[in-house]
């Protein structure tokens, strides 16, 4: 019944016109971030399948299978039409998508705590991605909503498993396009002719994605037989099928480096996506470039591109607005977050990236090992990747982003496109011994083969030295310390767990600011600002983190100012 009162009538009115367009807002915007899905002609369904257990961590479903191999990496071989495969696909990797996305979602609420900033940021990924899937082929779409189909329950509440997993492709172009969180400071290169032992093309990349030690556990490399297109490899994790390292039956490489961008405004062809295309159908230099352009992307990336066919490499280097391939017209190439090639070498954003940015640094140093090591091959291109040393070998500490390996790669690859082999890393890092594949007797028994072990490159020696568990107790220490800054996990460090955690990593910056940032968030000003300065007087890794640091001593001072004046 309506209130007498006039006034309150009018506000009642009011408020139900107002509830009522906030229903009508939000309807029109859960409609609009809608995706739907792509049209299937195939009756098949998770149901028209078996998968059978073949031994411990070895699993088939028709000619199609999954395993562990004894280097602890997950090896898959797929074939057939895009739905059909990637609803095996998700049958085969069921339990290992299940775990990435729980590790993936438990890395994301690390970095952003807050409930009411986890509802917004999912309500800005939903609005930004609202158009991604017209940017995404057919085909792409067709497989990966099958593999869609065996995606987790659990996180129904962020969004339907379809659109979910179109999401996951953009992650990376989303993080590194916000964010810079250096969770993409890839560094890679290539040598040919004289420079290599068998005067053939070899290219080296490390790939530093980072989303936690957990996200990085079990990798996955998958050979793809698809019905169309050429047969290929590619690296990453379970549940990706995009492309971030990999080679096909003609010897293209594809790897990726991102760099700096503009801020987007929406989601485009994620770059994995593109990546993926260029594997599975490119057989050339100029059938990669002619894909690369006609793609719309909402990011800035390198793609190192490796071609038996052409026996050279180049670097297709691509930005939301333009596109140039820069070909070093030598017989070496390298490769790290900045551009080379004429349309971009002038650009502002570009300019700034170098000077601000630790890419110039990994490129510096890169050049400078290269020219120690000719004529190269693989177990030296190994060597360079695993390099943990500043230019002119200066030793700078363990994980500074100027380091070629920063100790947190998700892998490190090496690829010879002419004998179509190529070796992947085993855990950890780019540490554990580099597994070699001959591409060609892989698709030549559709499957059915062993990783070569007289290919097999050993073990970086680092491992069993005392750094390296000097190093493993550091990052414990900073993790706990990264958990108690973001989400205020308790934590009391004693003075002797201070030096301690100094000591492990004595010569870096990072201890130092890390506990200026610990001291910081206590409220002991003092302190903060003594780490901050002793951080300071290291080696940084930009120009960027500098005035990071000095921020925070200003910050810190400001605040003595405020305590003094309080009491």
């Amino acid at each position: 019944m309506w209130p007498k009162n006039k006034v309150l009538r009018s506000a009642l009115k009011a408020f139900l016109i107002f509830l009522l367009v906030l229903g009508v807002i939000l309807g029109l915007f859960l409609w609009r971030i809608r995706i739907p899905a792509p049209e299937i002609e195939s009756t098949k369904t998770v149901e028209s399948y078996k998968r059978i257990k073949v031994g411990e961590n070895h699993y088939a479903v028709g000619n199609n299978w999954l395993r562990k191999n004894k280097h602890g990496i997950w090896e898959m071989y797929l074939e057939g039409s895009p739905y059909e495969r990637g609803l095996v696909y998700g049958m085969l990797a069921k339990e290992l998508m299940e775990k990435q996305e729980v590790h993936f979602v438990g890395q994301i609420r690390e970095m952003i705590p807050s409930a009411g900033a986890l509802q917004m940021l999912k309500g800005f990924v939903g609005w930004f991605n609202r158009d991604i899937y017209k940017y995404i082929p057919e085909e792409n779409q067709q497989e990966i909503y099958g593999v869609s189909q065996s995606f987790s329950d659990e996180f129904d509440y962020i969004g339907p498993k379809y659109y979910r997993i179109l999401n996951y492709h953009a992650a990376h172009d989303i993080g590194h396009a916000l964010v810079d969180l250096n969770m993409v400071g890839c560094t890679s290169f290539a040598v040919n002719h004289g420079l290599t032992k068998d005067s053939t093309l070899l290219i080296a990349r490390n790939f530093d994605f980072y989303m936690g030690d957990a996200f990085a556990e079990d990798k996955l490399i998958v050979f793809m037989n698809p019905d169309k297109g050429y047969k290929f490899a590619s690296y990453a994790w379970a549940g990706l099928t995009g492309v971030v390292s990999g080679m096909n039956e003609k010897g293209i490489t594809v790897t990726l480096n991102a760099s700096k961008s503009d801020l987007p405004f929406s989601a485009k062809e994620p770059i994995s996506i593109l990546a993926r295309e260029i594997l599975q159908y490119a057989g050339t230099i100029e059938e990669a470039r002619k894909i690369a352009a006609k793609s719309e992307t909402f990011v800035s990336e390198s793609l190192l591109i490796g071609s038996a066919a052409d026996d050279k490499a180049v670097i297709i280097e691509k930005s939301p607005k333009k596109m140039d391939v820069y070909d070093s017209g030598k017989d070496y190439l390298v490769c790290a977050n900045h551009y080379q090639s004429n349309a971009f070498v002038k650009d502002s954003v570009n300019i700034e990236n170098i000077k601000e940015t630790d890419s110039k640094a990994r490129f510096d140093r890169m050049t400078q090992l290269m020219g120690r090591s000719y004529p190269m091959g693989v177990d030296q291109a190994a060597g360079i990747l695993r390099d943990q040393k500043g230019v002119d070998d200066k030793f700078i500490g363990y994980g500074n982003s100027k380091l070629l390996n920063q100790l947190i790669a998700h892998h490190g690859i090496l690829f010879k496109p002419a004998k179509k082999e190529f070796w992947i890393s085993a855990p950890p890092y780019q540490l554990g011994e580099f597994v070699g594949y001959d591409l060609s007797n892989v698709f030549t028994t559709k499957g059915h083969f062993d990783s070569f072990d007289s290919l097999d490159i050993d073990p970086d020696p680092f491992l069993k030295s005392a750094d390296y568990k000097k190093f493993e107790a550091f990052k414990a220490v900073k993790q706990k310390i990264t958990k108690y800054m973001m989400l205020d996990a308790p934590l009391s460090l004693t003075t002797q767990e201070e030096k301690a955690f100094v000591a492990n990593n004595a010569e870096s910056y990072l201890p130092y600011f890390f506990l200026g940032q610990y001291h910081q968030k206590k409220g002991d000003f003092n302190k903060a600002i003594g780490y901050y300065e002793q951080a300071l007087k290291h080696e940084l890794p930009s120009l960027n983190e500098e005035k990071s640091i000095r921020g925070n001593i200003a910050e810190c001072r400001g605040k003595k100012i405020v305590n003094v004046a309080d009491n």
